[in-house]
């Protein structure tokens, strides 16, 4: 079976009213981008440890996409051991060991092909204990090989979650509070 075939069966399936369900591959990713006054930074987690599943489906409401990322603080990687303790500290890693991202709806259904297509869509974002609902842009595309991407980002706040950015040497490095947080999924239909 061909490439082009393959992902005509996948267009074919998300454009009936059949849920649609994508397996949300381990080697998927989360990393969160800010700067201090003197410096810019990144944090990573390289992959998930939990894997879950997305599905998507039409309703007379909407395109809606259930599921949720569920990362823990504790796998963040800033590549500086300081700027790792004192994001996990922020982020309130021992009272909230998880961050959650849970994936509501789809500005339409996504158009699978080899070339990333631009759509939204609406996801609850819950830091230490605090849920806010975002719009997000996404790309989303399907290689050769079956795997589904989805790549969103969104700039937040620290704020946003009531949590004051990391300081050091006495207020003198300050962290800003916009963050711009990025995720890449990889899935495989089921």
């Amino acid at each position: 079976m061909t490439c082009k075939i393959i992902i005509g069966l996948l267009l074919m399936s998300l454009t009936a009213s059949a849920q649609t369900k994508w397996l949300i591959s381990e080697n998927s990713s989360l990393s969160v981008n800010g700067s201090t006054n003197i410096d810019k930074f990144s944090c990573d987690i390289p992959s998930c440890d939990q894997s879950d599943t997305l599905t998507v489906w039409k309703s007379e409401k909407g395109v809606v996409l259930t599921g949720s990322i569920n990362p823990a603080v504790l796998s963040f990687d800033c590549h500086k051991a300081m700027m790792t303790r004192d994001l996990q500290k922020t982020l309130q890693a021992q009272k909230y060991p998880r961050l959650h991202i849970r994936f509501l709806s789809l500005s339409e259904l996504p158009r699978l092909s080899n070339k990333p297509i631009s759509i939204t869509g609406q996801v609850e974002i819950e830091i230490a204990g605090i849920k806010k609902l975002y719009l997000i842009n996404y790309e989303i595309s399907a290689d050769s090989a079956k795997v589904i991407h989805l790549l969103g980002s969104r700039d937040l706040d620290f704020s946003d979650f009531n949590l004051v950015p990391p300081r050091k040497l006495g207020g003198i490095i300050k962290t800003k509070d916009l963050l711009c947080v990025q995720f890449q999924l990889k899935m495989k239909a089921i």
